[in-house]
């Protein structure tokens, strides 16, 4: 028989097979969160290119692992690819993302993971659809979830599937007439020499193909019978797309409305703006006054002053506090539209690429760029700012009779339902405490010490006789950070501690490292980065920034005034830990919260122990792969020794059994109305070869006259084992 015609025939199949997988492929670009779908297309038609040429599977499944690491190295990975550091890298992203997985945090894993996950799935696909489609030639089913994903797609999102539709039906004809016409010719042991003579079959496929087409596109078709849902979906989720919009499901990122807080969301990791920056700190946008029982407003229209010569007058720290002098540099993405400055504490001046004007709002520290009067998108600019450390003495000694009637009258509102218990655990919280630092640091670490957990699934959102901040410490207590920092204001003012909510982004995940320490890092702040926190009014200081949202650690850098003599005596007290020092024990004690919610994107809290478990599973379960792949040859060799040795007639017809399964297995299973002569007469002439009929005449004779012949056992159990190769090759 000759090995070419259907190597070609089997190809064109398989190719088949290929064009209907791109269709699934093809929406995910459309509907999904995906920006390189040419690179995994690629990948796609690697990995089938691979399986067509029937390559064996020690040498194909390196291949396409080496194929995936290529993908994810091109679209990820920073360092030479398989660098130390690039392992390195590579293993905290997987052992970040896999503790996420274990822990049920589905939104949590990032993207390089997900793309991990969604090559391995091409992968797998790839070697199914060979599967399905040449070796079984069962391809229908295939076809018709093919269809139904189509549809669906068509009628519940934005993807156009028309032509998609007309596309797979060709495919589709095409791949069944040939599929059926391949069980034919094996089933009618019909050889291929005539067929590469004269492939007349081809053309009344193709007519009825083509014909079947015109018709079905032609075909008059009833209008749609019910209404089109994608606007309504549409319109419903057009309330995406901020932190905190309210009720439903939303898509993390910077929004403007804060008025009704809570609800689930998910992740965004679009970028927003990359900065060049040599500290790592907290971006900050803007602050809200009114806590209404739902969520946050102003307390008044924003007022802006316009400020001189990009010099900017804002502070949130009085002239006595420590500082040091650094420069930024931040670069917005094209798409990424913002009319406000993000800016980092201390901001003293902002020198925009662009000619435009700089108007302040001071009271919730909102600095807009505009031009002629309309607000105007910058791309880039750079900002000189003076980064505050806090004395944590004076802190303490700060008297709250110094506090300005102003401050004391805008940052301690509450409504006036506010459920009394809040207050009460508020008292309760700092009742140890003589001093607002250390009430603040207390009601900053409660949630950590108390069960809360970071949430971003299955948040509630409160009914319209509760209170936000009520439901999220005595009812639910699983939030994100403007829960957290919400909570935290309101149980500070109800102790008449002067205190309001803060709205910005943390400083993102480093991106590119300096050379040298006085070098510029890059960090990528996106969508994820959103984030909310708390500042607390100190006379003497000014505005000192918490961090009360669980896994999260105050970048604010605290200090001590020790003088000499003090230093040794106090070196050791326990009163003079920092808070970064205390929010690194809190860490270790706490949940690990997901990477996205991550300031700093640190992969370094999956613990070693689950090393162990999931490399014991992976070679386990590649053992356990192998082994079943290998299950015929394996068994092959074991029943010829024992056949070598033992001659009896269980041991020939366990023998017999396996050639059947294997024969099974190729797609050659025994008919229920064919005798074993027949099916044997069938397996010879698929083979050219006489064995079969000897193997099953010694069968029958064992099995119906319980005749054993050894001589004759020997002599067939090469035999059968020249057979099984034969098969297996």
């Amino acid at each position: 028989m000759s090995t070419k015609i259907p190597f070609l025939y089997t190809s064109l199949l398989y190719i088949c097979a290929f064009i209907l997988f791109l269709e699934w492929l093809y929406p995910v670009n459309q509907i999904g969160d995906v920006t390189n779908m040419t690179v995994f297309i690629i990948y796609t038609l690697f990995c089938f290119f691979i399986s067509m040429l029937g390559v064996k599977w020690w040498l194909s499944m390196p291949l396409k692992g080496f194929g995936l690491l290529f993908v994810i190295d091109s679209l990820f990975m920073a360092p030479p690819m398989l660098s130390r550091m690039w392992v390195e890298q590579l293993l905290a992203e997987l052992g970040f993302n896999l503790n996420a997985l274990f822990a049920q945090q589905w939104y949590e894993m990032t993207p390089l993971f997900r793309s991990v996950l969604f090559l391995l799935l091409i992968w797998m696909l790839s070697y199914l659809l060979y599967y399905w489609f040449i070796v079984m030639k069962r391809i229908f089913i295939f076809i018709l979830l093919t269809f139904i994903y189509l549809s669906l797609l068509d009628t519940f999102t934005v993807y156009d599937a028309n032509a998609a539709i007309v596309r797979t039906f060709i495919v589709s004809f095409t791949a069944l007439g040939m599929s059926n016409f391949f069980k034919e010719m094996n089933r009618e042991s019909i050889r291929f020499p005539w067929v590469k003579k004269a492939p007349v079959w081809v053309v009344p496929l193709a007519a009825v193909v083509l014909f079947s087409t015109l018709i079905g596109y032609a075909a008059p078709k009833f209008d749609s019978q019910w209404p089109d849902p994608v606007p309504f979906i549409h319109s419903a989720a057009e309330n995406a797309g901020g932190l905190g919009n309210g009720a439903g499901i939303q898509k993390v990122g910077y929004g403007e409305n804060d008025s009704r807080l809570g609800g689930s969301f998910v992740q965004d990791y679009s970028p927003v703006f990359q900065a060049a920056a040599q500290d790592e700190h907290y971006w900050r946008v803007e602050t809200k006054d009114v806590y209404t029982g739902k969520g946050w407003e102003k307390s008044r229209d924003p007022q802006f002053e316009l400020q001189q010569h990009s010099n900017i007058t804002f502070t949130t720290f009085s002239e006595n506090v420590e500082t040091e002098e650094f420069n930024t540099i931040l670069d917005f993405q094209d798409e990424r539209y913002m009319e406000k400055l993000v800016y980092p504490y201390g901001i003293s001046q902002v020198e925009p690429e662009e000619n435009v004007d700089l108007q302040l709002e001071n009271r919730f520290g909102e600095i807009r760029t505009e031009r002629n009067g309309d607000g105007i998108h910058l791309d880039q600019y750079t900002i000189t700012y003076e980064t505050p450390s806090f004395a944590i003495d004076e802190l303490r000694e700060a008297s709250p009779e110094d506090d300005p009637e102003t401050i004391k009258e805008h940052y301690t509102q509450l409504p006036d339902d506010l459920p009394d218990r809040v207050g009460e655990l508020a008292a309760d919280v700092t009742e140890a405490d003589n001093n607002r630092y250390d009430q603040a640091r207390s009601i900053e670490s409660y949630f950590g010490r108390n069960g809360f957990a970071y949430q971003i699934s299955d948040v509630p959102v409160p009914e319209e006789n509760q209170d936000y901040v009520d439901q999220f410490l005595f009812e639910s207590q699983v939030g994100y950070c403007d829960n957290y920092s919400t909570s935290m204001v309101v149980l500070l003012r109800s102790l008449d501690i002067p205190a309001r909510w803060v709205k910005g982004f943390t400083s993102g995940e480093v991106v590119q490292h300096g050379d040298t320490e006085d070098d510029y890092d890059i960090y990528e702040v996106t969508n994820a980065n959103a984030h909310s926190w708390v500042e607390v009014y100190f006379p003497g200081s000014g505005w000192v920034p918490f961090e009360p949202t669980q896994g999260f650690s105050n970048l604010t850098d605290f200090h001590m005034n020790l003088d000499e003599t003090d230093q040794d005596d106090t070196e050791d007290s326990p009163d003079l830990e920092t808070p970064e020092e205390q929010s690194e024990e809190q860490l270790e004690e706490e949940e690990t919260t997901p990477a996205a919610a991550q300031n700093d994107n640190n992969f370094g809290n999956f613990e070693m122990n689950w090393w162990y478990v999931l490399i014991s599973v992976a070679v386990a379960s590649l053992i356990v792969f192998l082994f079943y792949r290998t299950r015929f040859r394996w068994k092959t060799a074991y029943l010829f020794r024992k056949l070598q040795r033992r001659n009896d007639a269980k041991t020939f017809q366990d023998a017999y059994h396996c050639l059947l399964d294997l024969l099974a297995h190729q797609g050659l299973a025994k008919k229920p109305d064919q005798t074993l002569r027949e099916f044997a007469n069938r397996i010879d002439a698929r083979y050219s070869t006489d064995t079969m009929n000897h193997l099953t005449k010694h069968y029958e004779q064992i099995l119906y006259k319980n005749e054993v012949n050894d001589q004759e056992t020997v002599k067939l159990s090469q035999l059968w084992k020249n057979l099984m190769k034969q098969i297996m090759a």
